[in-house]
Parts: C-alpha cells; structure tokens; sequence
C-alpha cells in the first residue's frame, strides 16, 4: 500500500516538473536564437524499423505521385486540377463550376476528417504522408547525407573554408537539389494543366507557351527554395496544420511522446553508483540530435514536432544498448502515460464521427444523384406572353452543358402539364460537344383554356438514348384574368 502511494506521489512530482518545463521551452523555437537568427539544424542520419517503415512508405507514395499524371481512368486523367480553366477530373469523372456544392461538401468533409484524425491520432500525417515531410527528410536530406555525410560531417564542411572538396561537394548537392525541383514542378504542373500540354512546353518554344514556361520557372525555384534553405520553417512557422494541432489535441490524442514516468530522473550512468533512484533515461540527448526540427521530445508535444519517429528509433536503440525495454519515446497519449490506461474514444471523437458521417452520406447522395448533363431554362429577357389562336406561347434560353468527355445528342420532352408542347426555334437537333455547352430558343404551348394560373409550373425531361438524365422546371406566364376566373369558379 506504501508503495502504491509513493508511486503516485512520484508520478504527481513528475507531472508537475514536465509541466513547468514545458512552460519555460514554449517561450522560444529551436531553430532561432535569443538575437532572432536562424539556428541551421543538422540532424543525425536516422535509422531503425520505424525509418524503414517510412521508406517503404515513401517509395509507395512518391511512386503514386509521380505516376498520378500519366495514369489513365476510361481515357481520362485519374486526378486533373485545371484551376485555371475550372475543369477537374477526379478518378476519370469531369467536375465543372456546376459542381461547385460537391466541392464545397467534398473541402467540407476533408476538413472534418482531418480534425477527427488529429484528434484521435495526432500529426501521424505529417510525418507519414505529408509531401514537404517525406521530400525533404525522405529525399533531399537522403541526397545530402550522400554527399556531405552525417551531421558531424556537414558542420565541419559548413566551416571549413571554400576549397575544391567544399565547393565539390556543395556544387553537386545543388545540382541535384534543383534537378529533383525541376522534376517536382513538371509533375505539379501535369496535374494543373494534364501531360499532353506539359509536354508541348517542355518540347517546343518557350515563346509558344510563355504563361506556362513562367509557371515551371516559377514552381522549380519556389520548390529549390523550400527543400534547400527554406526547410523545417515550412512546418514550424508556414504551415497552419501545425498550428491547429494546440487546438486540436486533446490528452487522449495518440502522438510521439516521451515516458517521464519511467524515465525521470534522468542522468547519466556510472560504475560504482547506485542506479536505483535513476529512470531509464541517461540524457544521451540522442532523441535531440536526431530531430529535423532541432526540439527536445522530452519536454512535452510542441507544434514543431512533425511526428517523424526519429527520436524511437534512437531511443529504442538505445534502450537495447543498455537492457532497458524499448518504448520509452513511443506513440501514446499523455493520459496513457499518466494513469496507464489508454482511451480514443471519447465525447469529442463521438461528436466529429456523428458529423463527418453526415458529411458522407451527403456527399454521397450527391455524388449519386449527380447528372452528366445539366440543362438550365430562363424566359427570354423583355418577353411576357403571346396569343397563337387558341394557344399561348412563352419564348425561353435553354442551356446545356455537358460534363463528360463524349458529345451527347440530346432530346427535350414535355412530362406536364400534358396539353402543352415544346419547340426549338430552329428545329435543329440538340447536340452539345463534349466538355462544353449549347444553348437555344424554344417556345411552349398550352392551350388557353387549359391555364388555371397566371404563373404554370411547366415540367420538362431532358433525355438522351430514350433515358431521362435529368429534370427541369419553367414558369409559364397566361392571361391573369383567366387565373382569377378559376379561382372564382
């Protein structure tokens, strides 16, 4: 029973301790000084089952990247992202304006997933998935390790004066810096505007396609910058994910975390020294030195953390070096470290899972319900209605726009009221080319004794193969007086 207490006394005293801690480090970033220069960081080449882990990872996703393009759904793109003639294929389906609702629920839905996650999983995306995390430690940190060496390697090559090896070495990591840029920004680019036009700029003149030209310019030296000079800044002061995460996190979020219950007191080991009072952390600060963002995990989750595992696999190294159970820096939540007792599901998890299946399933109806052809009527502007003997005539716009990749040769049909009918002012058939539009004037009849409304709701099918796609509605002005007589009758 003694035990027990002092236990939890000792877990107490150590909550309080990590908490003062943290509250002094969250006053400044690693990567600045007290002056406000930029601290430059040199990690520790990593290694370990998680990093490996992280390359196979990386090789499935960055394959999937760079093949995205060229992969073809029923002769489409499976990804398109046209911003800029507002044209979006998402596996093999067009996307147009029109759908601007199915973007806005789709932003919607990502959105409230990404916070769901985050809550639950804490910033795993960051470190496993996100593209400014696998190109630059995946990547371009691979290419600089290669060339400079480790981290001890490339502080003395940063200091040492300009000779032939430093300008060598420095030379050729830049080179291929910017040829991994210039790779980047024409994939990034197949994806805005397709391959077939990203290949015109690339094989003819620059004079031909100078919008473009400027644009792959424009990318290669924005990605060069990034991934050279820019790099772990994109994460600790640009990106805004991190930044939501102090909202986001909760106490039962699963993130990369340090056991101060197990491992303070730190220090270091000694022969011929009692190790009883010791936890089994010996400050080797290995955890630190292997970090891209320069921070000490040991103080607690910061929004620098980008979840990279790093630190495991050093700590677990570690841990075996000396006898100790690995899993003293692991993922786990700060309450599972606390009370030993691990819990996702909880009211606020509850609460976003209601939502985002709500999001879902409208999503989804969309989806379903959505036409390939969408058709749009409106009166013709200035005009009311006119006498044809015994029949009343209202002029329209109809509109057609077709979203798929084939042209579609259409036919309009009357489904009510049944006395009225439907004529196109040039007796053309209706085609309309794939990925455009058409438009015409058409003009509807109803008998006039028919009209018990000033305001007819006429109801019209768009058809195409003798299947209705989809249903329109136009409001058909006649004579008020004969409204007012049925409603007197």
């Amino acid at each position: 029973m003694q035990s027990e207490i002092k236990l939890d006394i000792r877990k107490e005293r150590l909550a309080k301790s990590v908490e003062l801690a943290s509250e002094e480090f969250r006053d400044t970033i690693a990567t600045v000084d007290e002056a406000g220069k930029r601290i430059w960081i040199y990690p520790k080449k990593p290694s370990g089952n998680f990093h490996r882990w992280r390359i196979v990872v990386t090789v499935a996703l960055l394959t999937l990247l760079f093949s995205g393009p060229f992969i073809r759904i029923n002769g489409q793109p499976a990804l398109l992202l046209n911003v800029f003639e507002r044209k979006f294929v998402i596996l093999g389906q067009a996307f147009w304006p029109q759908d601007f609702f199915l973007l806005a629920v789709t932003l919607i839905t990502f959105f409230v997933f990404i916070i769901l996650f985050t809550v639950v999983f804490g910033r795993v995306w960051c470190g496993w998935m996100c593209p400014q995390t696998l190109f630059m430690e995946m990547v371009f940190r691979k290419i600089e390790y290669w060339i400079e060496g480790d981290a001890n390697d490339q502080r003395k090559l940063s200091k040492q004066p300009w000779n032939r090896e430093k300008i060598l070495k420095k030379t050729s990591k830049h080179i291929l810096f910017l040829t991994v840029s210039v790779l980047i920004a024409h994939t990034v680019m197949a994806y805005l505007i397709g391959t077939e036009k990203t290949w015109a700029i690339l094989n003819e003149s620059p004079s031909q396609h100078l919008a473009g030209f400027i644009g792959l310019i424009a990318f290669t030296g924005i990605f060069y910058g990034v991934y050279a000079k820019f790099r772990e800044q994109a994460c600790v002061a640009v990106c805004p994910y991190g930044r939501l995460q102090g909202v986001l996190l909760i106490p039962d979020s699963i993130v990369i975390a340090y056991d101060w219950i197990r491992g303070e007191p730190r220090g270091h080991r000694k022969k011929n020294e009692d190790q009883s009072k010791l936890g089994d952390c010996i400050d080797c600060k290995l955890c630190v030195h292997v970090c891209p963002t320069g921070i000490d995990i040991r103080n607690g989750t910061q929004l620098e953390c980008v979840n990279c595992t790093a630190c495991i696999d050093a700590c677990d190294e570690v841990m075996v070096k000396i006898g100790k159970p690995k899993g003293l820096i692991r993922y786990a939540s700060y309450n599972s470290i606390k009370n030993g007792i691990v819990k996702i599901i909880n009211s606020r998890v509850i609460g976003y899972s209601f939502v985002l299946l709500i999001l879902l399933g409208i999503l989804s109806f969309a989806l379903i319900t959505r036409s390939d052809v969408e058709a749009t009527i409106l009166k013709v502007p200035g005009t009311l209605f006119q006498r044809d003997g015994t029949h009343i005539t209202n002029l329209y716009n109809v509109e057609f726009v077709n979203k798929t990749f084939e042209p579609r040769n259409l036919e309009i049909r009357i489904e009510s009221p049944a006395e009225a009918e439907i004529r196109k002012a040039d007796a053309k058939a209706i085609i309309v080319p794939a990925e455009g539009f058409t438009k015409g004037v058409y003009f509807i009849r109803i008998p006039e004794q028919a009209i018990t409304n000033a305001r007819t709701v006429v109801k019209l099918g768009i058809y195409y193969n003798g299947e209705k796609i989809e249903t329109i509605k136009a409001k058909f002005i006649g004579p008020v007086h004969k409204a007012s007589d049925a409603k007197r009758k």
